[in-house]
């Protein structure tokens, strides 16, 4: 007969993704800073107390979501940090999977929620920064700052070539984020294709560069 005791890592790691998966369908169905711990508490059938272990509270816990959903996201992605591909083979690998993340019904969601709540809600503010575009930032800055990846580049510093290479991905749609236009799902290859060669077009070694 099986003793009682803690759950297993994967029974641990289940209840977690189940906790997270069910805040953040209340987050979106009900919006942030109308959820409450012990709400989400009730319907994932945990303690609040157990929230506060895991992530530090509400805020931990949407930073831990956009961490976990971003990370689903890119993890069979070539490591940034040690690929040899080629960098606008790599850039276009990372703009479809951004794409394809950010243009998903739920992503759309969160990113209207959090424009409609952002400017009286710092804590939602921060927790979403932090959580997602400033991950994605570091990971893009960690790869411009590698050595042979600069030798390619013009003299700018990796932060400017992050926050470039974003706009240029993103076209407009943070546009469509505000004014509730139609999101594509997904990027057409081709439009992907000159977008990143807009990119490299500014910020690689050539000509117009000396």
């Amino acid at each position: 007969m099986a003793r009682a005791g803690r759950p297993k890592a994967c029974e641990s790691e289940a209840r977690t993704q189940e906790l997270m998966t069910t805040a953040f369908q209340l987050f979106l169905e009900k919006g942030y800073s109308k959820v409450s711990l012990e709400m989400i508490a009730r319907k994932a059938h945990v303690a609040v107390r157990t929230i506060y272990v895991k992530f530090g509270g509400k805020s931990g816990l949407f930073r831990e979501i956009l961490k976990t959903g971003r990370d689903a996201a890119f993890q069979s992605m070539e490591d940034l940090a040690t690929t040899q591909a080629p960098m606008r083979e790599v850039l276009l690998d990372f703009g479809l999977r951004m794409h394809e993340l950010i243009s998903s019904g739920p992503v759309i969601q969160l990113h209207r929620m959090v424009i409609a709540e952002a400017h009286h809600d710092r804590e939602l503010a921060e927790a979403f920064f932090e959580g997602g575009p400033q991950r994605t930032r570091a990971a893009l800055q960690r790869y411009f700052s590698r050595p042979d990846v600069r030798a390619q580049l013009r003299d700018l510093p990796a932060d400017v070539l992050a926050i470039h290479l974003m706009n240029c991905l993103m076209g407009d749609q943070l546009k469509r984020y505000l004014f509730m236009l139609p999101c594509a799902d997904g990027i057409d290859p081709a439009l992907l294709g000159q977008r990143v060669d807009l990119f490299l077009g500014g910020a690689k070694l050539g000509p117009a560069s000396s």
